[in-house]
């Protein structure tokens, strides 16, 4: 599963500063960058957009552009500009406690310097999952972000500005058929799911993660991948107290959505009622 922790900081940071007013937070648009009023105190504004505003399975390329500017609204010249794509996943969390929703996958995309009319760009980003980390829980919107730090030191955010944008990532779908050895068993038994993957034309099959949850409380159970025709077997033997028997898949390509199945399985040794 991604990590939280972050290899560079900047999208965490930046979050954090977001929450505590910290980082200016200018307007930007997906598709064209706008001006923003600086907040009382700042230096400088940024903004960053992206163009085209959406990407698919066989389009996953867009340019990054940005302004700097400075409180005025005249043209920040000279600034290096840290910019980022980051990979989102919802956080599993069914226990509704007050933590975070959303963990961060983020990957430096190039720190270009703002030109004499406080310009940046970064042209020709793809907007992929870069990585071996599982997709299970990818959103399908990728954000871009922008920020400088006037002193370089992120311990200091108080001199900190930050924009972001979202690109829309649009997935095909993928479906998932299953058979089970029974459907209704009790504690000890052992559930044997058996099925098959099938992805969107062109994407090849093999090596797609499937899980398979048996309580509630957890995300999974067990986890395999499939083979290269794209089938699979997971067992696992079940405990007194199983209830929910789901199974999910996730495919490793970020632009082929993955599947989930309720099972029609039954713990005999649940209490009644």
């Amino acid at each position: 599963m991604p990590r939280k922790s972050l290899p560079t900081r900047l999208a965490a940071v930046a979050a954090l500063l977001l929450t505590t007013g910290a980082l200016s937070t200018p307007a930007a648009s997906a598709s064209s960058a706008h001006s923003a009023d600086a907040a009382p105190g700042d230096a400088y504004v940024l903004t960053v957009s992206t163009d085209p505003a959406t990407t698919d399975h066989d389009h996953r390329r867009v340019d990054v552009t940005g302004t700097v500017t400075k409180a005025d609204g005249t043209p920040a010249p000279h600034i290096p500009v840290t910019v980022e794509e980051v990979v989102r996943f919802t956080t599993w969390n069914p226990w509704g406690d007050p933590i975070d929703p959303t963990y961060y996958e983020p990957r430096e995309l190039g720190r270009p310097v703002s030109d004499a009319d406080g310009r940046f760009t970064i042209p020709d980003v793809d907007i992929d999952h870069v990585g071996t980390s599982s997709l299970l829980n990818v959103q399908q919107g990728v954000q871009i972000t922008a920020f400088y730090d006037e002193d370089g030191d992120l311990n200091t955010p108080q001199d900190g500005y930050f924009a972001d944008t979202t690109v829309t990532a649009d997935a095909r779908p993928s479906s998932v058929t299953y058979t089970v050895n029974r459907k209704r068993l009790k504690a000890g038994d052992i559930l044997v799911v058996q099925g098959r993957v099938a992805l969107p034309q062109g994407v090849e099959p093999g090596d797609t993660e499937v899980f398979l949850q048996t309580y509630w409380e957890g995300q999974y159970r067990v986890r395999t991948t499939t083979r290269a025709d794209g089938t699979f077997m997971l067992l696992a033997r079940v405990r007194g107290y199983d209830d929910t028997f789901t199974l999910r898949t996730a495919p490793r390509d970020m632009y082929v959505s993955g599947a989930i199945r309720s099972l029609p399985v039954t713990n005999t040794s649940l209490p009644r009622g």
